[in-house]
């Protein structure tokens, strides 16, 4: 069955003939080209133009090795352009031209043509060609399967789905493997053999141990503060390494820059200010985190806030970990100031919403405990609750909505609700 990808679809529709070059970028496997090469391609023959002004060239392919050559490229694609109607130039894995800011900004002169690329890492991509084209470059990152997409290819119910991809995260490929066992192969030398690969070998990296140490040490701490002297000292604690601040600070930029993590900063809400390190730090795929930690650390708890982080990002919001302050009275009679967190701060231009992610609340102080943080806020923007139980959306006397994660997920409007 087909994933349709719409959003990425619409971001692609939106931006044709806006006279800039389209970067697709996004982890490795999460269907970058498939997006360009079949249902951006299937979209365009259904506008009616024409496969002969469709020019594709998949640079990782070894039959196109010889396209990596930045003029042999040039003169190929000038050859296919015989007329002065309307062409579409799709590169697969730009990163892997030589020369290839040089390539593309010789492309913009081409004036019926219009471009789009894909690369996996943002080093090449996301910063260093938006920047050398000066505002005509225009990215369009690309996730893996939300759950919604995710639900439109499994085989089954929607809590059997949630098992799966809460242990097996979300890329494409993984939707279609019958076995655990292939899941978990998969995964695993994915993670080892790609994306560890790609990092140690573009940055040319020595220590090795302490990549992979410093990514489990990250997969552990999901929906956890840290920051790199909490990392170090692990290091030093658990692993006996001296391993240096600046060396965690430049590792965690590469595993950034790769797409396999991101981090949420802490925003003082009531001071409107950020506060700094400690922060948190998600993973892309927790399928992909899963396999890092050998499947033994499957806290459905901390993986769910992963989930909700992600399902922000993807509907384009930008998030941070909320902080308020509340004085508490003491036992000797003087206060004291408390911080309390709100998982996520989301905000998309205008709008803003506070979400909490609590697997569960069965009892009454589970519930206070969940809505202390909320409470705190005096403003009007909404706040939510998300819970794993199956439960109706309600909204309390306090303005509080709680709902379903699988409300949360399924619906687009969920934040509306």
């Amino acid at each position: 069955m087909e994933i349709k990808r719409e959003k990425y679809l619409n971001d692609l529709v939106n931006r044709m003939h806006n006279g800039m070059i389209k970067v697709i970028t996004g982890i490795r496997r999460c269907g970058k080209s498939y997006l360009l090469f079949k249902i951006f391609k299937k979209y365009l023959l259904e506008q009616g133009v024409p496969e002969s002004h469709m020019i594709e060239i998949e640079l990782d392919q070894r039959k196109n090795r010889k396209y990596r050559d930045p003029d042999v490229i040039l003169d190929y694609i000038e050859s296919m352009i015989k007329d002065y109607e309307q062409y579409y130039i799709m590169l697969d894995e730009v990163q892997m031209l030589d020369e290839f800011e040089e390539v593309l900004n010789s492309l913009l002169h081409i004036q019926n043509a219009d471009i789009y690329v894909t690369g996996s890492n943002s080093k090449f991509l996301s910063k260093d060609v938006i920047t050398e084209f000066r505002g005509r470059g225009d990215e369009v990152h690309i996730y893996p399967l939300t759950f919604k997409e995710f639900m439109e290819a499994f085989d089954g119910d929607i809590y059997h789905g949630w098992a799966e991809y809460v242990v097996y995260g979300w890329l494409p490929l993984t939707v279609t493997m019958k076995t655990e066992e292939q899941k978990i192969h998969y995964l695993t030398n994915l993670f080892q053999e790609t994306y560890l690969k790609d990092i140690i070998e573009r940055h040319q990296i020595e220590k090795t141990q302490e990549l992979g140490d410093l990514t489990n040490i990250l997969a552990s701490a999901v929906g956890s503060l840290t920051n790199p002297p909490k990392i170090e000292a692990t290091f030093k604690s658990s692993i006996q390494s001296n391993i240096s601040l600046n060396t965690i600070r430049q590792y965690i930029e590469y595993l950034e820059d790769a797409f396999i993590i991101s981090k949420a900063n802490r925003y003082n809400v009531k001071g409107r200010k950020y506060i700094g390190t400690p922060l948190k730090y998600y993973f892309e795929d927790v399928g992909l985190r899963n396999a890092r930690l050998g499947f033994r650390q499957i806290e459905e708890t901390h993986l769910m806030e992963n989930i909700i982080y992600n399902e922000l990002r993807k509907r384009g919001y930008s998030v941070d970990v909320g902080v308020v302050e509340k004085r508490k009275n003491r036992a000797d009679g003087k206060t004291e100031r408390i911080r309390l967190e709100i998982d996520f701060v989301a905000n998309l231009g205008s709008r803003r919403y506070y979400i909490q992610s609590a697997f569960g609340m069965p009892t009454e102080e589970k519930r206070l405990q969940e809505k202390a943080s909320l409470v705190q806020v005096k403003d009007s923007f909404k706040k939510i609750i998300v819970v794993k139980d199956v439960v109706n959306v309600t909204r309390d006397e306090e303005g509080i909505t709680t709902m379903s994660v699988y409300d949360f997920l399924l619906k687009e409007n969920s934040l509306e609700l």
